[in-house]
């Protein structure tokens, strides 16, 4: 037999309904640490799913928020919220008696997957540090173009400024357009073509700047 003093200092077992409580509490504190877990994990999916989106469909979120450009461009991701990539451009300067004239053409093909509807263009020459000497706009037609299709744009500077030495295309909204779009012929009816360029004294640098 034991002394009884120490049978004294043994505790008491806990009694079954302590048992269950503490059993429940026990079975609470794990379903909230799986709940806890699940949450962090259903976070992290949609995390990942919405980086992967802003990234495979960086053009749809600039295309419907523009100011998100700077932010890709800070990452060093290219973004083409139109749609649209400059194709065949042509530079030409010529003169009117002395008056010099630059005109530029060329097309925009369609390289999203959608039909799309088309923007303007602004023609920016600027000078040798980079300043801009003069800008002029205008439209990409037709209105609307189907994938992989290309339209056309033209514009003259009249006059050029004699420091012009570089030019710079970009594509803009229509509503930058300071100007009224040109009138599209309704469908079955023929317009007459417009008249010829002037023909080019100097032929300037051609190539295809990149989209904006």
């Amino acid at each position: 037999m034991q002394p009884a003093h120490l049978a004294e200092d043994r505790p008491a077992p806990p009694a079954p309904h302590e048992l269950y409580r503490e059993k429940m509490r026990e079975s609470r504190r794990e379903r909230s640490r799986w709940a806890a877990l699940m949450s962090w994990l259903v976070i992290g999916l949609i995390f990942i799913a919405l980086t992967a989106a802003f990234f495979f469909f960086r053009n749809e979120v600039v295309k419907a928020w523009p100011q998100s450009a700077a932010a890709y461009r800070l990452f060093g991701l290219e973004v083409n919220r139109f749609g649209l990539e400059f194709d065949g451009i042509v530079h030409t300067r010529t003169f009117n008696d002395t008056i010099p004239i630059v005109t530029v053409t060329g097309r925009a093909v369609n390289v999203a997957k959608t039909v799309i509807e088309t923007p303007g263009v602004r023609v920016d020459l600027k000078d040798e540090a980079g300043e801009i000497v003069a800008t002029r706009y205008s439209y990409v037609t037709p209105v609307e173009l189907e994938p992989g299709a290309a339209g056309q744009f033209g514009v003259v500077v009249e006059p050029t400024p004699i420091e012009s030495y570089e030019i710079e295309l970009t594509f803009v909204d229509r509503s930058a357009v300071p100007t009224e779009p040109p009138v599209e012929a309704p469908a079955g009816e023929v317009i007459e073509p417009a008249p010829p360029l002037p023909p080019a004294d100097e032929l300037m640098d051609e190539g295809a700047p990149g989209p904006q």
